[in-house]
């Protein structure tokens, strides 16, 4: 079972991979009803909970999760994947790039017990090698990229593209040079 701290991608990589439970994590409620085409099962808010989110994850998942992905870049969140994940084997992927003054502050028991911390850049993504593979699949129906489409507006409205990813409203927006 997977955690995604607010990212489509990962959730559609964990659903590509297999996982049987897939929890987004995310403030808008909204982002509930757009997730389950990514394969969310599960969604929670962290302001709907008076403990933090990582004990929320925990207990729903009895004991935690074996992969948590985090995308904000909020360090909270980042805290919160790594101290979601199981003791043992649970690995937490740190994606989104925080402010460069965050501090990452979390027990070293978390260590002890076994959890794994690792971060990326592009998701270790390689364009040369791996583009072309991204293309087949998509090219054999396992891809679906339409559905990260949820605006298209014409290049001389850019402002509302901007305005519609700066509020969460939408995932990607396609800008149509012809209008």
């Amino acid at each position: 079972m997977t955690v995604c701290f607010s990212h489509e991608q990962a959730m559609e990589g964990a659903r590509m991979a297999g996982a049987s439970r897939i929890i987004g994590v995310d403030l808008n409620p909204a982002k509930y009803e757009q997730a389950k085409k990514f394969g969310c099962t599960d969604f929670v808010n962290p302001k709907d909970h008076t403990k933090p989110v990582q004990e929320v994850l925990v207990e729903m998942t009895n004991g935690g999760v074996d992969r948590a992905v985090e995308c904000t870049g909020h360090i909270d969140a980042m805290i919160a994947a790594f101290e979601c994940v199981h003791d043992g084997w649970g690995v937490a992927v740190l994606v989104g790039v925080p402010h460069k003054e965050a501090v990452f502050k979390t027990y070293p028991m978390n260590f002890l017990n076994e959890r794994t911390l690792k971060g990326t850049f592009f998701g270790n993504y390689k364009p040369r090698t791996d583009l072309p593979e991204v293309v087949e699949m998509y090219m054999r129906k396992e891809l679906e990229l339409e559905k990260f489409i949820t605006h298209s507006v014409p290049f001389s409205q850019i402002n509302t593209a901007f305005d519609l990813m700066l509020k969460g409203e939408g995932l990607r927006c396609i800008m149509r040079m012809d209008q």
